[in-house]
């Protein structure tokens, strides 16, 4: 099987460097099309098909390229064009690896890349192939004109974006020098469109935290014939109702005000204004992030700690009560609280003892400080979406999920999540036939073409 994905990244390469002349939208198209095709369902990953994919590509356009990592099915890949060293490098970021698709929910097959309506459906379109599609075809571009850096541009597409992955993790462990740069750009900006406002141009300076949490309920196997009162299953739907249903303290950062208060003078969010200020009293925050999450669950998610169960296990026959009962939590706590804060509140919203919550086994993602908006990163892009879009506002955002991002930010290394793809609200990362607009991908990488000139275009 391996050797079938090679031959057919072998011919997508060889059809993807046959035509160099073509425009940078079309050469992303091809290659994010080729992408999704190529099944990194994660588990179990299989992310070399993606490697090889890009090596060949690169190796086709004479680019210095490298495949890394410990496992021979999960490889990274890392390549590299040469700057004259004035300044330190610029790191594009994009992981390879998806999540499982269901395909009976699908319309289409989810690793077809069909083009439909103008959009192109599949697993990864939005997380996260598109920005890797744009990143490698703006890369292939400068190649190609033999445009002159004042920097190196690395690229790297790891295998897995998770804490003690084969991917991000093990590439910092083991061969940070190829990926050490001054900055990064990666997921989690996205375009917000308004009304009859402004676009915002959303960079992500900073991000929630991961916190992976599992709720257990011990009992009793019995009959089900007789209802107990120590019944897991009843305990655990208990808690996880509690969990849910109780409001999480507002908690503020730097760059969720700054975006509140630049987002309330958009016509569309005047409304935010009143309930922004109530916001910062703590005897009103509480009644105004709930006036607000009536409004907006996205943006009230920027305001606190958020709780989504995931998984659930428990019972093996319908009629005996099983001995216990397991729910996965994916926890996105808010910079500034703690693991253990939220592990104590938990248990006391919760108050069963009946019901153990403990963290996740496993390496859980850093919590960083946000990253500044005075690099020269941050001040290029900020340049080059008000030269092309000079009605339009570019703002630091908090993403209301952790990313890789945050194991570079705890290196030192400032990471911004680049707003170049619109966030089209009927297809959101994860979801069922997951896809994005042609038009969206074409725009998006022009865009990032300006920002990686703007950066590190010689002088």
């Amino acid at each position: 099987m391996r050797r079938v994905y090679a031959l057919f990244g072998i011919v997508a390469a060889m059809g993807a460097a046959a035509d160099d002349n073509r425009p940078l939208g079309e050469r992303t198209r091809q290659y994010l099309t080729d992408l999704v095709r190529l099944d990194t369902s994660n588990p179990p990953g299989n992310e070399s098909r993606v490697a090889d994919y890009l090596k060949q590509v690169a190796d086709s356009h004479g680019i210095a390229c490298k495949l890394l990592g410990g496992d021979p099915r999960r490889q990274n890949f890392v390549a590299r064009l040469k700057g004259n060293g004035k300044g330190r490098p610029l790191l594009l970021m994009a992981h390879s690896d998806v999540v499982p698709a269901d395909r009976s929910l699908w319309s289409v097959d989810p690793f077809s890349a069909e083009t439909r309506n103008g959009s192109i459906y599949g697993r990864g379109t939005v997380d996260d192939k598109s920005l890797l599609a744009s990143e490698l075809a703006v890369m292939i571009e400068i190649k190609r004109r033999n445009i002159k850096l004042n920097r190196d541009i690395i690229l790297l597409s790891e295998s897995d974006e998770e804490a003690g992955s084969t991917g991000i993790e093990w590439m910092i462990q083991h061969q940070f020098s190829e990926i050490d740069a001054e900055f990064a750009l990666n997921k989690g900006g996205y375009i917000l469109e308004t009304k009859d406002g402004p676009k915002l141009f959303q960079i992500a300076a900073s991000e929630k935290i991961p916190t992976r949490m599992i709720l257990t309920s011990k009992g009793t196997a019995s009959t089900a014939a007789i209802a107990r009162a120590d019944n897991p299953v009843v305990h655990l739907t208990r808690a996880l109702t509690r969990l849910t249903d109780t409001e999480q303290p507002v908690r503020l950062t730097q760059t969720t005000r700054r975006y509140l208060r630049d987002l309330s003078r958009i016509p569309e969010y005047s409304w935010l204004e009143p309930l922004r200020r109530k916001l910062e009293d703590p005897a009103t925050a509480q009644p105004a992030a709930s006036q607000l999450h009536a409004r907006d669950v996205e943006l009230d998610a920027m305001l606190h700690t958020t709780i989504v169960p995931t998984m659930l296990r428990a019972g093996v026959k319908i009629n005996m009560v099983p001995n216990s009962a397991e729910a996965q939590l994916d926890v996105e706590r808010v910079p500034g609280e703690t693991r253990e804060e939220v592990l104590t509140r938990f248990r006391q919203i919760v108050n069963d003892p009946a019901v153990d919550i403990a963290f996740a086994p496993g390496p859980q993602m850093p919590a960083t400080e946000p990253s500044p908006i005075a690099t020269p990163l941050y001040l290029a892009m900020q340049h080059a979406i008000t030269r092309i879009y000079p009605r339009d506002l570019v703002v630091p955002y908090m993403s209301r999920v952790g990313t890789d991002g945050s194991f570079l930010r705890s290196r030192g290394m400032p990471v911004y999540g680049v707003p170049i793809f619109v966030r089209e609200p009927e297809s959101r990362s994860h979801s069922n036939d997951e896809h994005i607009a042609t038009r969206n991908l074409e725009d998006g990488v022009e865009l990032l073409w300006q920002i990686v000139l703007e950066t590190a275009g010689g002088n």
